[in-house]
């Protein structure tokens, strides 16, 4: 790793560019034990701070950091561990907006965003709604000066276990039963009352629509045995499920808040919940690099007819479409050489990746990765770019998969954009 910093060295100082094509950044921000030791808290801080610094100079237009909440660790020496193979933490960041109050004033375009913030945590949906509205009146003239927004990526979390620490858990027996249905009927409450208190409104729980299960959402033997569950008789069409967050009206502050200032992006593909929440405020969406482009294009076409229309029209930027990229523009290497390291790093990084998740290599899951991703010399990478997406499609590319090493992102970053991106 050593020889790798060495060798790019000076050489590879991000410089300014400016690409046709809006490509944002995606950082895991991943504690890993790749060579035998995990790296300090702080010095990842650090480190992200300075990729993030490259970045702006660099022209990425936002930066995208994950997040997740309490140590795997504890979780890995359970019965059923969520991730028996992976040493290290997923995520170290817990909150976007103590990273975008360092971030925003030490970069002078960039947007800072979350990817995905989990509204159920830390106090749940009240909470978020509260503490962006604050940052948006502590940060309102650096944001207005240097022409930027926040940008909240939100959703209900990665991890079961973090959000049973707040209660998100079933609260009975026919919860469980009917938990994947239940979940996202939660998610959707607590949405609810995320964009209506952002706004600024006065509400209660009372003002919430009623959760319900539905008859046809069942076969007929699971509908019976949750309607013996209801105390109902399975001939009823629905069982009402109790809110998780009961309070009398209540209106947030800060009062003066411009919305303006924030986008706000949902972590999820349930297209009636997409659409739901464009009743409220203007809410666009995220997508994994896995998710097949018919299920894009379909997104795309309802949320043009769906889009909140204080949002103005629907664009296609206005889904990032998230991309692993490893391109090779290494110096004194024939465009052949290069492609073949560059195809070498991607399936190293694919190995690792399963390696860490199921403690085993399937090919077919190596190759499956790698498909998703894009690699290889400058032309081929921007060969496949332009061949797999649409010109008005927003990138969130990602670099820092399987390092921990602030010079290797930065010269992935910065060899895509020198080589690639400023051609888009």
């Amino acid at each position: 790793m050593s020889r790798l910093r060495n060798w790019f060295g000076a050489s590879h100082k991000p410089k300014q560019t400016t690409p046709r094509r809006d490509f944002d950044i995606f950082f895991s921000f991943s504690k890993m034990n790749l060579d035998g030791t995990i790296p300090p808290d702080v010095l990842l801080y650090n480190n992200l701070f300075e990729q993030i610094d490259a970045a702006d100079k660099l022209g990425f237009k936002k930066a995208w950091v994950g997040e997740a909440h309490f140590s795997i660790r504890p979780e890995q020496s359970k019965p059923n561990p969520l991730l028996p193979h992976f040493n290290g933490e997923l995520c170290i960041n817990t909150d976007i907006l103590q990273i975008a109050h360092v971030a925003y004033p030490r970069t002078t375009q960039i947007e800072i965003g979350s990817a995905i913030r989990n509204i159920l945590v830390n106090g749940g949906p009240i909470a978020h709604a509260e503490a962006i509205r604050n940052f948006l009146t502590i940060q309102h003239d650096e944001l207005r000066r240097s022409g930027r927004k926040l940008n909240i990526g939100f959703g209900i979390g990665r991890f079961e276990y973090a959000n049973a620490v707040y209660g998100v858990e079933p609260r009975n027996e026919l919860e469980k039963k009917a938990w994947s249905k239940v979940r996202g009927l939660i998610l959707k409450e607590a949405c609810e009352i995320f964009l209506r208190l952002l706004k600024g409104e006065l509400i209660g729980s009372s003002d919430i629509p009623t959760k319900k299960l539905h008859k046809t959402e069942f076969n007929d033997n699971q509908w019976k045995e949750l309607a013996d569950l209801a105390g109902i008789s399975e001939d009823s069409d629905h069982i009402i499920i109790p809110p998780v967050w009961e309070f009398e009206p209540i209106k947030i502050i800060p009062e003066e808040v411009q919305l303006d200032l924030l986008d706000l992006t949902v972590g999820s593909h349930d297209p009636t919940l997409q659409e739901y929440l464009n009743q409220f405020h203007p809410v666009k969406v995220f997508n994994l690099s896995v998710t097949p482009n018919q299920v894009i294009d379909e997104t795309h076409e309802r949320l043009t007819k769906a889009f909140h229309p204080s949002g103005g029209p629907w664009k296609r930027a206005y889904m990032p479409r998230t991309i692993m990229i490893f391109v090779n523009a290494e110096k004194g290497l024939t465009p052949s050489k290069q492609s073949e390291k560059a195809s070498e790093e991607a399936k190293n990084a694919m190995i690792a990746y399963w390696k860490a998740m199921e403690g085993t290599v399937d090919e077919k899951k190596v190759a499956e990765g790698m498909e998703n991703a894009l690699y290889g010399n400058p032309d081929e990478v921007y060969k496949q770019l332009q061949e797999r997406f649409h010109p008005e499609d927003r990138l969130m590319t990602w670099f820092d998969f399987n390092t921990n090493d602030k010079s290797v992102v930065i010269r992935r970053m910065t060899d895509f954009m020198e080589f690639v991106g400023k051609r888009c």
